[in-house]
């Protein structure tokens, strides 16, 4: 494998109605582990993690979420309910030969991840999540003037059309993480991702989704969980972070006092390895 070549393989899984593309890399004998990213990227954001836990020996899989790059893309907004992304997951560790996997999870990856080791325990062995509040959390931030400031975008995500128009540019000016975490070709990917067909609405219904809709209920996570916090968050208040006890007994937090909401592109080795210890 020469060095530019990507320590993964491209692979499509038919699950839940859908095609969903994933990243796939390590031994099919390893742990399953499953990487969730978050708006606005794809798959490709766990590309500095994806190769040390392959080396590592996990069955490493990264799926484009449903919407997303070079997955189905369906056009309702009730497809993007939060019941239904989380069959998608649970569908595709079942597709893997797997009852239960790690699983891992950033921004949206991590709401998803949070509502999964809530809702269906019985697939969830251990629990990773980077700058994605518990939803007990998050209810209870939002009642905090400071909180309601930051998620000033869900309220114009629930706009017609005009947030398709400016996604281009929200984009960009979300993935702003420290100097150097991400490149032009970075930038560029993602900005071909969105400008497929239907892939702006599709992003843009997750929000739409969570707020006609809801999230799961309960609160109680069960498996051995632990939190990753960029203090540097422009979205998400750290007290996010603080006193999640009571709904997650076996929790870990680590704080980044220097990074960003985007972890781990600022922080790719020390968050690669805290992954490893804690799924080993």
């Amino acid at each position: 494998m020469s060095p530019r070549t990507p320590p993964w393989t491209d692979r499509l899984r038919h699950v839940n109605g859908i095609r969903l593309h994933c990243l796939k890399a390590g031994p099919e004998s390893g742990p399953p582990v499953l990487l969730l990213h978050g708006f606005p990227e794809d798959s490709r954001a766990w590309k500095k993690q994806i190769g040390p836990l392959a080396r590592a020996g996990f069955r490493v899989v990264a799926p484009d979420l449903r919407g997303y790059h070079l997955s189905d893309r369906p056009a309702d907004v009730q497809a993007y309910r939060i019941d239904t992304l989380l069959d998608d997951v649970v569908a595709l560790i079942h597709s893997l030969g797997c009852a239960r996997a790690h699983v891992v999870g950033h921004d949206w990856g991590g709401i998803i991840a949070w509502a999964l080791a809530i809702r269906s325990p019985e697939v969830v062995d251990r629990l990773a999540v980077l700058n994605a509040p518990h939803p007990a959390a998050f209810r209870r931030e939002l009642r905090r003037a400071e909180q309601k400031r930051r998620s000033w975008y869900v309220a114009f995500f629930q706009l017609p059309w005009l947030p398709e128009q400016l996604l281009p540019l929200l984009g960009r000016y979300a993935l702003h993480g420290r100097p150097g975490s991400f490149s032009a070709a970075d930038l560029t990917g993602y900005q071909a991702a969105w400008s497929q067909p239907g892939a702006a609405s599709a992003m843009i219904h997750y929000y739409r989704a969570l707020v006609r809709f809801g999230n799961v209920e309960g609160a109680r996570v069960q498996a051995p969980t632990l939190l990753l916090w960029g203090m540097q968050d422009v979205a998400l208040v750290p007290e996010l972070s603080e006193g999640l006890e009571e709904w997650v007994p076996d929790l870990r937090v680590v704080r980044f006092p220097d990074a960003t909401h985007w972890l781990m592109r600022d922080e790719p080795v020390r968050v690669s390895n805290l992954l490893t210890e804690f799924l080993a």
